[in-house]
């Protein structure tokens, strides 16, 4: 039985849905309310006011940030004909956003799956990865494109989108050209630690297919920081190339079929 349901008489209502989510590092603030709420129970004001030791009004704002960033959302609860008040509860997002730092467990499941000696399965593992991590920064820029009803149609605005994208996670990223063909400049390795814990340059081919994936483009590694150079660049192949490369891909897939 859910928090909401075992406090009957009550009637609850939803007055709003999860909003879209908003990619921004949280005030450390909001996330003390989070941690208040990590039971699950639905809270108003006055229990977060004194969870906290805090003023309703101090409360009341970092709720609205944080209904905002798609971290809460709240409820009507209607008892009699008094007048309705609000509760809030957590969102899948709002437990993420309060949950433990993944870094930790990032590294670890990196440093086991590059010592794995098997190196197709190895390498496997490392596709797959791969493909998820371009699938998000793919779904990223398809939900942006939606929202304002934009078309990127071309493949340099695609590499400008994808560049704004891992700016907003953090990776300082830019785009300049190669003749014809941008070039997506990334100042510092987006994963350092994970970078160091290999010897064969993985993490720089898992993002070449990473990029590739999120841009719909075959893209390799022509500069990198490793190397000396100023930045790692990874640049588009050749349009032909890459239209060539998509029909073998679909002749092995109807042939593994």
């Amino acid at each position: 039985m859910s928090p909401l349901e075992s406090m009957s008489p009550f009637e609850f209502t939803m007055t709003n849905k999860p909003r879209t989510v908003v990619h921004e590092e949280l005030r450390s603030v909001d996330r003390e309310l989070l941690l208040a709420m990590r039971s699950g129970d639905a809270f108003d004001i006055g229990d977060l006011t004194e969870s906290l030791g805090v003023t309703a009004t101090a409360v009341r704002q970092r709720v609205e940030r944080l209904l905002e960033r798609g971290c809460l959302v709240r409820e009507k609860v209607v008892s009699g004909r008094g007048r309705p008040t609000y509760r809030y509860i957590m969102t899948l997002e709002g437990h993420r956003r309060a949950g433990a730092n993944p870094a930790d467990l990032a590294d670890s499941m990196w440093r086991t799956i590059i010592e794995i000696e098997d190196e197709e399965l190895r390498e496997s593992l490392l596709q797959t990865v791969a493909t998820k991590l371009g699938q998000r920064f793919a779904n990223v820029m398809d939900a942006h494109r939606s929202e304002t009803q934009s078309e990127v149609t071309s493949l340099q605005h695609r590499f400008d989108h994808l560049s704004e994208v891992m700016a907003s996670n953090h990776i300082a990223a830019s785009v300049s050209c190669d003749g014809n063909l941008p070039v997506l400049d990334i100042e510092s390795c987006p994963y350092p630690s994970l970078t160091e814990a290999s010897d064969d340059r993985a993490m720089c081919k898992l993002e070449e297919k990473m990029l590739s994936e999120a841009l719909g483009h075959p893209v390799h590694l022509s500069s990198c920081r490793l190397d000396g150079d100023q930045c790692c660049q990874f640049s588009a192949g050749p349009i032909a190339t890459a239209i060539a490369d998509t029909g073998q891909d679909n002749q092995s897939s109807t042939a593994t079929v």
